[in-house]
């Protein structure tokens, strides 16, 4: 199963650096890209079937080191 998700952020700069940090981020594959505005970013990933998927919090978590939170898509 294909997720997405979207994080708003409140400059630019920061959704940026959210972008940059998930180029090299270990926890899972994604996709990620600006959406909608340059200060927003929807990532998408496959779901793994296999016991508990943890990168929906991982990512809510790393969005909001950088001050982001979630939005709907």
């Amino acid at each position: 199963m294909q997720v997405q998700i979207a994080y708003s952020f409140a400059l630019e700069q920061e959704a940026y650096r959210f972008l940059n940090a998930l180029k090299h981020w270990p926890v899972a594959d994604v996709d990620a890209r600006f959406h909608k505005a340059a200060n927003s970013v929807k990532v998408t990933y496959q779901y793994q079937d296999t016991g508990f998927d943890r990168t929906s919090s991982e990512l809510d978590d790393l969005a909001s080191q950088y001050g982001g939170h979630e939005v709907a898509l």
